[in-house]
């Protein structure tokens, strides 16, 4: 059995956690079990502590503390050495773990606690502060009013913890009040300046805040601070805050700023700390102050009014999986909402502010207590509509006309011009080995185009093969061009831009640049949204063709529908698709070459680039590669 357990507490730090396994699998001292306990995380982190970890161990964030979590993990360890390091922490060198345990060899013993040392992603304050509390010097703590440990970096007696376990009601400090337990008992605790490592904490100013919040509640908790000691706190960091600014004004001068700031939010959290702990203990507030569960996204606040926001991540629920992004389609509906042309908008069917986005691929990075056909890492897409599944509609299949019908990107749901996306798991649908997530973001598209065409082929009046015209050459258009010519209509494709008809050379597609002779055609599909387009395909298609319209939106204008009734033709619409067509999509992505559709990327934080990118139109498809790196990991 491993004589050392090293218990790493864990939530979303698949940033720093292949640094951390890299470190401790260099170290000398090798006989050691790696356990993580994980409080929730959404990333990755779960994944890569199944690969590097010897266990990994799951708790609900509503059950988290720092002490709890550490109880956990310390009561399925083997070793009767426990070491303790935090996630974002790297150790300096390969004797880190035998310098660390070097002093419980000594029975006088009960805990050692290493150095701390900030990396340039650090706060400049920050490492200020580690500097002041682990010196170079070694030394014991032999009284428990002047007794400091810090589980960042530290390790402990097995023995001694079983006869006394961290505290789980503390909202910090566990380490303080688990080494001043013992000092009192006549132990020491051993400082190994020796035994470093960097600690890196790369946190928001409200991040910062409620850490510092957090520590004051417990250290009030504790009797180590309290409200008579504020004038005292606001003088220290008065002091700090001084010292930092003279010595980043000669190292680091453009730290100067954000040495104020750090100063003003350590201050403000801790002195909230001492003088109101109740958001501790409000379970709505608490579970908050530990885990910051925020993301980037692009958010339309109004017609014209888009920005780069931070987001709450919304949790799932039993029946939902949370999806992290990997690529996002830009599509022209998402256009149309920030423009405020969409006519869902202007009936008030939708509402601002939206994250837009229907066209999305990824992997699954959490799943609700209810979800079973599912697992962490599995790669998805999801369907665009989402109805309620159980009105008279719905029962018909009928989904478009569910009156509490919901679209994600669209109506009522944020989409996928996000890191995170929350979906109910029955409208979500796992993407063959086959398809790369690059590719898999165009099963939206395909699901749209292939329901209009079984809905043409319905209203058609022979089951062919057609004579089809396809009228615009945009992503629908072209993708309805190819699915018909591969099943064997004659196709022609119109558009305006020459760039966009020549992706068809050599496919067996005619093309033209005008709108002639429509009248030899029996189906026909408008992709293009345009109000002169549908005129002209009205008026000149031929008797008993059939018109699929694709395209939105159509402008408020007078149009004669004569030569419809007339000359018997057929107008059939067709929006969004189902869970059918997504699996038949799913069928077809992988025999389609979609390279034209893969042809330009944009980080997600430039997703306006992306418009104009769009509105140019440069390429084909203009795609957000939100985290492109899920493409090339496995599945967990």
């Amino acid at each position: 059995m491993p004589p050392v357990s090293i218990i790493i507490r864990a939530f979303n730090e698949e940033k720093h956690l292949p640094s951390l396994f890299r470190a401790l699998r260099d170290q000398a001292w090798a006989d050691f079990e790696t356990i993580v306990v994980d409080s929730g995380s959404f990333d990755h982190s779960r994944a890569i502590a199944r690969e590097q970890a010897s266990r990994l161990l799951c708790i609900e964030p509503r059950d988290f503390t720092f002490g709890h979590s550490l109880n956990v993990g310390i009561a399925a360890a083997a070793g009767e050495c426990i070491a303790i390091v935090s996630a974002h922490t790297v150790p300096v060198d390969s004797d880190w773990l035998g310098s660390l345990i070097a002093p419980l060899q000594d029975p006088e013993v009960a805990m050692a606690y290493g150095r701390q040392i900030g990396d340039q992603r650090s706060k400049f304050s920050e490492r200020r502060d580690f500097e002041r509390l682990f010196g170079p010097r070694a030394r014991r703590h032999t009284d428990p009013g002047d007794c400091f440990a810090n589980n960042a970096n530290s390790a402990l007696r097995r023995e001694l913890w079983r006869q006394h376990p961290f505290n789980e009601h503390l909202p910090g400090l566990e380490d303080l009040e688990w080494a001043r337990f013992w000092a009192g008992c006549g132990r020491d605790i051993a400082y190994v300046p020796e035994a470093a490592v960097y600690h890196i904490h790369e946190e928001t100013w409200d991040q910062v805040r409620r850490r510092y919040y957090r520590e004051a509640v417990a250290a009030k908790s504790l009797g180590v601070l309290g409200p008579r000691h504020t004038v005292r706190e606001i003088w220290r960091e008065s002091r700090h805050c001084v010292a930092d600014l003279a010595a980043a004004r000669s190292s680091e001068p453009a730290r100067l700023q954000e040495v104020a700031r750090f100063r003003r939010a350590k201050l403000a959290g801790t002195l909230r700390g001492l003088w109101d702990g109740a958001a501790v203990e409000n379970p709505l507030t608490c579970t908050p102050l530990f885990f910051d569960r925020s993301q980037r996204a692009a958010v339309i606040h109004g017609p014209g009014h888009a920005r780069f926001d931070t987001v709450p991540v919304a949790p799932p629920r039993p029946s939902e999986v949370l999806i992290k992004v990997a690529f996002e389609g830009v599509c022209g509906t998402d256009l149309e909402i920030y423009a405020g042309s969409l006519g869902y908008y202007s009936t008030g069917k939708a509402g601002y502010p939206i994250t837009p986005g229907h066209e999305f691929s990824g992997r699954i990075a959490a799943l609700g207590s209810l979800v079973k056909d599912f697992r962490e890492g599995d790669r998805v897409v999801a369907e665009c509509i989402q109805s309620c599944g159980a009105c008279g509609e719905c029962q018909r299949s009928n989904w478009t006309a569910c009156a509490q019908r919901r679209e994600t990107g669209v109506i009522g749901l944020n989409g996928g011009y996000a890191e995170y996306v929350t979906v109910p798991a029955r409208f979500v649908h796992a993407v063959p080995e086959a398809v790369p997530l690059a590719h898999a973001s165009m099963c939206e598209p395909l699901a749209v185009v292939l329901k209009g065409l079984k809905r043409l082929a319905a209203s058609c009046r022979n089951p062919g093969p057609w004579r089809c015209a396809v009228l615009g050459a945009g992503p629908i258009g072209h993708l309805c061009a190819r699915i018909l010519r591969e099943r064997g209509h004659a196709v022609s494709m119109y558009d305006a831009s020459a760039q966009r008809l020549a992706y068809f050379a050599g496919t067996g597609i005619e093309t033209g640049l005008q709108l002639q002779q429509l009248t030899g055609f029996e189906a026909l599909i408008d992709a293009t949204g345009d109000p002169e387009v549908l005129d002209a395909m009205l008026h000149g298609s031929g008797t008993g063709s059939a018109l699929l319209l694709l395209g939105l939106p159509y402008a408020r204008r007078e149009f004669s529908f004569e030569s419809v009734v007339s000359y018997d033709k057929t107008i059939v619409g067709s929006v969004g698709s189902s869970a059918a067509e997504f699996d038949e999509a799913l069928q077809v992505l992988p025999g389609l070459d979609l390279s034209l559709f893969t042809q330009r990327f944009f980080p997600l934080a430039e997703f306006a680039d992306a418009w104009d990118c769009f509105r140019r139109r440069e390429v084909l498809k203009v795609q957000l590669a939100v985290d492109p790196e899920l493409d090339s990991q496995a599945s967990r």
